[in-house]
């Protein structure tokens, strides 16, 4: 009588611990966001096991059914297509059944889109906010705006590759100076973070790119994150012969903080 909450890869299906291999094993039941996804990690993995799916559209029902199988001894795993159930996906109502009832629930942690992206942003902090995905409306963005500039801390948030470009530029106008990223088919061949101020990456992504995305927004109010140790690397650059303007921009897209404003503090550095 065990509900397994399974992380599983968010694109290399390398990523996957062994630990989460050996509950799709001897789970009795695998409960999948999509079976035919599911199917091709643990065909890549060797692993055979009983399917069945439990989406948005079915979890409801799905509760009712799973819940006193659970209950009376079945061993079940949870996965989605991609990181932790229940996180911006299928598996919450389920989670909050099982506990209801009084079943154990374990969560075998793995693989997650947000950690990797706010990482691989270089706009950490020692806090962060995440927003699930981005409102579909201009007058939903606008409000999320205005909200997180009062944030002084990174927020982290999920896109579709379709409405990217029209929330870029909504951020460009609302949030100007807030360093972002753009963290595209993370762990995939075809990975790319983009990381610059909004006008930047509103310019760069015109056109709706191909792929699972991830935006990452820097500290909201003061310094960003890194500013210091930015303005000291086109001091350093500068001191070695490489021109201020050039030197600026080289340390403005590794970091993120805005171009003028490097080379402008680094004129009285």
């Amino acid at each position: 009588m065990t509900l397994a909450v399974c992380a599983t890869p968010i694109g290399n299906l390398d990523d996957v611990t062994l630990r989460v291999l050996r509950e799709l094993r001897e789970a009795e039941l695998v409960l999948c966001e999509d079976t035919r996804h599911t199917r091709i990690l643990l065909e890549r993995h060797g692993v055979s096991a009983r399917l069945l799916s439990l989406h948005e559209h079915n979890e409801a029902q799905r509760v009712d059914e799973l819940v006193p199988r659970l209950a009376a001894g079945e061993r079940m795993a949870l996965v989605t297509d991609a990181g932790l159930p229940a996180v911006s996906d299928p598996g919450s109502r389920l989670v909050a059944g099982a506990l209801a009832a009084g079943i154990p629930v374990t969560v075998l942690p793995g693989p997650s889109a947000i950690e990797t992206a706010l990482v691989a942003s270089g706009l950490t902090g020692s806090r962060y906010q995440f927003l699930g995905f981005l409102p579909r409306s201009a007058t939903g963005l606008a409000a999320l705006w205005e909200e997180l500039r009062s944030w002084p801390h990174p927020a982290v948030a999920f896109e579709s590759p379709k409405r990217l470009p029209a929330s870029l530029a909504s951020l460009a106008q609302a949030l100007p100076e807030r360093p972002a990223a753009v963290c595209r088919e993370l762990t995939k061949r075809f990975e790319e973070v983009a990381r610059g101020m909004p006008a930047e990456l509103a310019a760069r992504f015109a056109e709706p790119p191909k792929g699972e995305v991830t935006l990452v927004l820097g500290s909201g109010s003061g310094a960003p994150a890194g500013a210091a140790d930015a303005l000291a690397s086109v001091v350093e650059l500068v001191a070695l012969g490489v021109p201020r303007r050039r030197a600026a921009a080289i340390v403005a897209r590794v970091s993120g903080i805005s171009r003028n404003r490097l080379y402008r503090e680094s004129l009285s550095s």
